[in-house]
């Protein structure tokens, strides 16, 4: 999968952001999904899963200008898709693709998530849905998905975040969001979680987390430090640079798992 390999979390590399902006403004102009544009990003021959046939594996998508995708679900064999620089905002078409592995949807114009579009994708491992239009998580479930990128959004609450839904979650990326407090992500097995550039005031929930080995909370309006809990043994790097009061307290931060 070379022409996707990347790092799934963005957060806290310089220019991350930037790259964000610059491929939003990649987007071209508006036209249907076609079996020619399909056609033209298929790639990776590989057996399908009874061994008895070949189909591609691999589509790309990227600034296709496209706003509706309804002509992939015929596609099921795909498991990587790159779908980003669009104008998409309805990824139900998705449900039918149950062989994907990997998504991106970087950079698009999703709202909401109709119908839970990722309800039946029981091998899906990776997802980016970086800069577009959430306002939440309603809807969105990832049985088996380890990375998750919500990145560059307009969430402002976290209450989705439920260890049913993501009973494998190890990596979650919300920087640069709506958000005020950290309460609302129950995930047990998360071990990285990336909240830079929010408008975070209060830590909350923190105990729940007890697996968790990176914490990015700079760029926050965090009042104290408050939150974070001595059941969070396995914390070994964590980032609260915030400006203000709490921009003195770093030493304390980066070395309260040693203490307890």
């Amino acid at each position: 999968m070379s022409d996707f390999d990347e790092d799934p979390v963005l957060s806290d590399v310089e220019g991350g952001e930037e790259h964000l902006k610059e491929a939003e403004n990649e987007k071209v102009e508006v036209q249907h999904l076609t079996q020619e544009i399909i056609s033209e990003g298929l790639s990776l021959l590989c057996r399908t899963g009874n061994g008895l046939a070949h189909a591609f594996v691999k589509l790309n998508l990227q600034k296709r200008g496209l706003e509706d995708i309804a002509a992939i679900n015929s596609y099921i064999h795909i498991r990587f898709l790159d779908l980003s620089n669009n104008h998409l905002t309805d990824l139900s078409p998705l449900s039918s693709l149950t062989q994907l592995l990997w998504l991106k949807v970087d950079n698009n114009s999703v709202m909401c998530f109709k119908e839970q579009p990722f309800a039946q994708l029981t091998y899906l491992q990776w997802l980016s849905i970086a800069m577009n239009q959430l306002t939440d998580v309603d809807g969105l479930v990832g049985p088996a998905l380890e990375s998750l990128n919500l990145t560059g959004n307009h969430i402002q609450r976290l209450n989705g975040f439920q260890y049913g839904s993501f009973v494998n979650l190890v990596t979650l990326e919300l920087r640069g969001n709506h958000l005020e407090t950290t309460d609302g992500i129950n995930l047990p097995h998360l071990q990285q979680l990336y909240l830079a550039q929010n408008a975070i005031k209060r830590l909350e929930g923190l105990e729940k987390l007890e697996r968790l080995t990176t914490l990015h909370l700079r760029d926050n309006q965090l009042e104290s430090l408050d939150g974070l809990s001595p059941s969070m043994k396995c914390l070994q790097y964590l980032n609260a640079r915030c400006p203000g009061p709490m921009a003195t307290k770093q030493a304390q931060i980066i070395n309260l798992h040693h203490h307890g």
